[in-house]
C-alpha cells in the first residue's frame, strides 16, 4: 500500500508559496531513483509493476474523496492558478480538458477565463491549445481553440478539439505554430515534491512533452513551464513514484493549499512575482 501525503486544506483561496522540495528521505530501489537511458527487461518490468501499484492506490484515494472536498479543491486550485503572476503573464498555453469520470482536477474555470471575451485578461489575450489523442501509439496533438464549442466528445466521452474548424479549415497545431507556448497545465495520477509525475500509463503526455521540448530547443525558444494540477491525495512521499528515461519531470505543482515551485525555472518565475 502506497503511503499518501495529505496536504492541509487552505482556509482561503489566496495562492500560497510553499517551500522548495526537501531531499528524499526514503530508501527505495535504484530503478525508482533515477531515469536510466538503458534498462534491462527485468528492470523495466519492475518499474512498470511499481507504477501499476501506485496508480491503483491513488485511484482508491481519489474515489474516496467526497464530492464536497473535490469541489472545494477544484475551486482553490483553479483560483491559485488564475491569481498567479505566471498565468496572468502567459500569452500562449496548453491545457487539458478535465474529465470528471477520470477524477481529474477541474479546468473549466481556467478555460472559461481564457476563452471569455469579457475576461479580466481580455487586454492580454491568450492563445490556448488543448489535446486530441490521434491513435493508440502515444500520438497526441494540441490544437488551438477559441471557444468551448470547438470541442466534441470522442469515443470515450471525453471532450477534444475537432481537427477542422467550422469553416473546414485545419486548426493550428502547437507543434506547427510560429510562436512558442510559455505554459503547459498538466493532469496526472500522482506527483511528488521533487517533480516526478505519474500519468495513466498511456505515455501520451510524456511523448508530447519530449517532442515539444525538442522543438523549442531546435528553434531557440525558452522552454515552457510545466505545471501539474493535483488533489491533496495525489501528492506522495518522495521516492515512492518510480521513473524511467521517458518520464518528463514537472516544474511546479498547484494544490488547493498553494503553489509548489520545484525546478529553478519555476522558482525564478515565482520569485519575480
Amino acid at each position: 500500500m502506497v503511503r499518501l501525503l495529505h496536504l492541509p486544506q487552505a482556509p482561503t483561496y489566496r495562492p500560497l508559496l510553499l517551500p522548495p522540495p526537501r531531499p528524499p528521505r526514503l530508501r527505495v530501489a535504484a530503478s525508482a531513483l533515477s531515469p536510466l537511458a538503458a534498462m534491462s527487461t527485468a528492470a523495466q518490468q519492475a518499474v512498470a509493476d511499481q507504477k501499476r501499484a501506485v496508480r491503483s492506490d491513488v485511484r482508491r484515494a481519489l474515489k474516496a474523496l467526497s464530492p464536497d472536498q473535490r469541489a472545494s479543491e477544484d475551486l482553490a486550485i483553479q483560483s491559485n492558478i488564475m491569481n498567479s503572476s505566471w498565468f496572468k503573464a502567459s500569452k500562449r498555453l496548453c491545457a487539458y480538458i478535465s474529465c470528471a469520470q477520470l477524477r481529474e482536477v477541474d479546468t473549466t474555470k481556467i478555460l472559461a477565463e481564457v476563452l471569455s471575451p469579457n475576461s479580466e485578461h481580455a487586454g492580454q489575450a491568450k492563445d490556448i491549445y488543448v489535446p486530441r489523442v490521434e491513435d493508440k501509439n502515444r500520438n497526441m496533438r494540441m490544437f488551438k481553440i477559441t471557444t468551448m464549442d470547438d470541442l466534441i466528445k470522442n469515443s470515450m466521452n471525453i471532450l477534444e478539439p475537432s481537427p477542422l474548424d467550422a469553416s473546414g479549415n485545419a486548426r493550428e497545431d502547437v507543434l506547427s505554430a510560429s510562436s512558442p507556448v510559455d505554459l503547459l497545465l498538466l493532469p496526472g495520477q500522482a506527483f511528488d515534491r521533487t517533480g516526478r509525475r505519474l500519468g495513466r500509463g498511456g505515455g501520451y503526455y510524456d511523448t508530447f512533452l519530449m517532442r515539444y521540448q525538442e522543438l523549442a530547443k531546435a528553434k531557440g525558444w525558452s522552454q515552457p513551464l510545466l505545471v501539474a494540477l493535483s488533489y491533496s491525495v495525489q501528492i506522495l512521499e518522495e521516492g515512492i513514484i518510480p521513473v524511467n528515461s521517458t518520464d518528463v519531470p514537472i516544474d511546479a505543482l498547484v494544490t488547493s493549499s498553494g503553489i509548489i515551485p520545484i525546478s529553478p525555472a519555476a522558482l525564478e518565475r515565482v520569485q519575480r512575482s
